[in-house]
């Protein structure tokens, strides 16, 4: 004999059908994996319904930050969690401070600088991924390789609507600024792509060289003083300090650079 279908099972059936239809299949697994608890502890209504409707919103969220953290581009996901601040201990508190987004709502920049291996891009990154979390559009790309995209938009003329739908992001990582010298057209798109974000939206940038260095990457005094001006006015600059993390336990104290640049930034 076929049982009888309770009141329960119709309306999760019901429950399904308009799920469905909201394009919200979550919300029948919620349902009917919290009617039994909120009929045996005395939940209202609306007590339920909240409860079904805050996992659909928490499982969307998840969902959209993965969709965003794979569209920015990163080399290699990191975490805040995975970094050694004993490492970097002068780094810990504000690099914790900034992982709370706020300077993303005040269109503020943050400046990592110091030797190769100190780990700049690792923390670029975890604050990106941060702030994809906390529902940002990121992009992380190298310095080399945002004067590419730069340069092919202009050369496709459409460099203002490049830098006008880059504007869009709520934070953009520029990794590795220094490491190898611009062609004055490369700086001078370089240029343009700071100055199109200036108190508009966020960059994150990571370079091996203090500022005082940065006009021979750059090629000119005058665009790099404009650059650094626009850059640090609403900023947090951050040195990091010591030997590659990455040499360690192998035997190499250090890179040939790395005093030099050291004395640099002190």
């Amino acid at each position: 004999m076929t049982p009888k279908p309770t009141a329960g099972t119709e309306s999760l059936k019901q429950i399904t059908h308009l799920a469905a239809a909201l394009k919200a299949p979550r919300i029948t697994e919620a349902a009917a994996r919290l009617a039994d608890h909120a009929r045996d502890t005395g939940w209202t209504h609306e007590d339920y319904l909240a409860a079904v409707l805050e996992r659909e919103v928490a499982a969307r969220g998840a969902s959209g930050a993965r969709l965003r953290i794979r569209a920015a581009g990163f080399g290699a996901v990191k975490t805040l969690d995975d970094f050694d601040f004993d490492h970097q201990p002068a780094a810990r508190t504000p690099i914790q401070a900034l992982a709370s987004g706020a300077y993303l709502a005040e269109h503020r920049n943050v400046v990592l600088l110091g030797p190769p291996g100190t780990g700049k891009t690792h923390l670029a990154t975890a604050l990106g991924v941060a702030a994809a979390r906390q529902g940002h559009r990121v992009l992380f790309a190298t310095a080399t390789d945002w004067v590419t995209r730069l340069t092919d938009a202009h050369d496709r003329g459409r460099l203002a609507t490049e830098l006008t739908r880059l504007r869009r992001y709520g934070l953009i990582i520029i990794d590795e600024v220094g490491y190898l010298p611009f062609a004055q057209d490369a700086a001078n798109l370089f240029f343009q792509l700071v100055s199109s974000r200036y108190e508009h939206a966020s960059l994150i940038l990571t370079s091996n060289l203090p500022f005082s260095s940065w006009a021979g990457v750059f090629g000119d005094q005058i665009v790099a003083a404009a650059m650094i001006d626009r850059i640090v006015h609403h900023a947090d600059v951050i040195a990091l300090k010591g030997a590659s993390y990455r040499l360690r336990d192998r035997g190499v104290d250090t890179l040939p650079s790395i005093k030099a640049e050291q004395e640099s930034l002190n």
